[in-house]
C-alpha cells in the first residue's frame, strides 16, 4: 500500500474514533474514489503516491465546483459543508504555487517556446506543453492557461 493510501486510512480511523463525521465521510468517500480507480481499466493495481493525489486534487475540485453550484442555488448550508470538504482535501495536497511563481515559470516558457519559433497567441500550445510538467499539481489548470494567455497577450 503506498504512503499516502496508508495515511489517508489513518486518518479516517483516527476520525471514526473522534467522532468526527465531516472528515471521516470525506475520507471515506475519497477512499472509495482511489479504490474505483485501482479497478478502473482491464486489471487492477495499486496506485502509486503520484495517482493518489491526482485521485485527491479531483475530488477537491469536484468539492470547489459543487460548493459554486450550490451558492448560485441559494443553498449556502450545502455550499458551505463542500468548500469544508475541499479544504480539508487540500491539506493532502502539496502548496500550491502562487501567482508570481506561477508566472515566473510562464514567462520561462514563453522565452523557451519562442527560442523555438513560435509567437504570438498561437504559441499556446507549444508553451502549454513545456509549462504542464513543470506545475503539475502545484497549480490548478486554468490557472495555468489564464497565465500563459496573458503572457502571450504580452
Amino acid at each position: 500500500m503506498t504512503t499516502l493510501k496508508a495515511r489517508l486510512k489513518d486518518d479516517l480511523t483516527t476520525a471514526m474514533k473522534a467522532r468526527d463525521e465531516l472528515r471521516s465521510s470525506t475520507l471515506r468517500l475519497t477512499l472509495t474514489a482511489v479504490a474505483k480507480e485501482e479497478v478502473a481499466g482491464t486489471s487492477a493495481r495499486e496506485l502509486s503516491d503520484d495517482e493518489v493525489l491526482k485521485v485527491i486534487a479531483k475530488e477537491a475540485k469536484k468539492r470547489r465546483e459543487a460548493a459554486e453550484a450550490f451558492d448560485k442555488g441559494g443553498r449556502a448550508e450545502s455550499a458551505a459543508r463542500e468548500l469544508a470538504e475541499g479544504e480539508l482535501l487540500d491539506a493532502y495536497l502539496p502548496k500550491q504555487l502562487s501567482d508570481d511563481e506561477l508566472a515566473t515559470i510562464v514567462a520561462g516558457a514563453v522565452e523557451e517556446a519562442k527560442a523555438a519559433g513560435a509567437e504570438g497567441p498561437r504559441a499556446m500550445g507549444a508553451v502549454m506543453k513545456i509549462v504542464n510538467p513543470k506545475v503539475a499539481g502545484l497549480a490548478d489548470g486554468g490557472r495555468v492557461a489564464a497565465a500563459v494567455k496573458k503572457q502571450l497577450a504580452g
